[in-house]
């Protein structure tokens, strides 16, 4: 979509395309309330300054638009629209073996008994075996330290998604 075409698109469609970059409704009403963009730019400020006004707990309602890394049954049904981006920034997970898979799986589950949300990261460029890395570097952390990288994470997806899109 161009930046004209984001201006001039009528509410639905411009609702519609910022929730394929995050799932945070408060973050999508103040991206489609600040029409008109001059440019990428300009979206990618008010992107990163939205998101980062946002308390926290409106930021979570963006966590639970994910789907698990290495989840590609549930990626399929949650982002059927965006199916190929999410698959494409889990490109690492999609070649890793069902031991690796399932490592990764059962890694996720323990993350998210212990924090109450899913393992986010920005997944491009990022192999299975990397993924687990981290998993395994940050479940170690407090709840405070964990959940201010996964918001940053989730950020960093937003601005990609948005650059991907635009």
């Amino acid at each position: 979509m161009t930046i004209d075409e984001l201006n001039n698109s009528d509410r639905f469609e411009v609702l519609n395309f910022f929730l394929q970059c995050c799932g945070c409704t408060k973050w999508i009403e103040l991206m489609a309330s600040s029409r008109p963009f001059l440019d990428k730019q300009d979206i990618l400020e008010k992107s990163e300054m939205y998101w980062n006004s946002i308390e926290y707990f409106h930021r979570m309602e963006a966590f639970l638009h994910h789907p698990k890394i290495g989840d590609i049954k549930s990626l399929k049904k949650k982002y059927s629209g965006s199916k190929l981006l999410s698959e494409s920034e889990q490109s690492g997970v999609n070649s890793a073996s069902e031991e690796t898979l399932r490592l990764l799986s059962d890694l996720n589950t323990e993350y998210e008994k212990k924090f109450g949300f899913i393992f986010i990261v920005c997944a491009t460029g990022k192999s299975a075996e990397e993924m687990i890395f981290l998993l395994l570097d940050r479940i170690g952390n407090s709840y405070e330290k964990e959940i201010e990288i996964a918001m940053s994470e989730q950020n960093k997806i937003t601005k990609l998604r948005l650059e991907k899109f635009l």
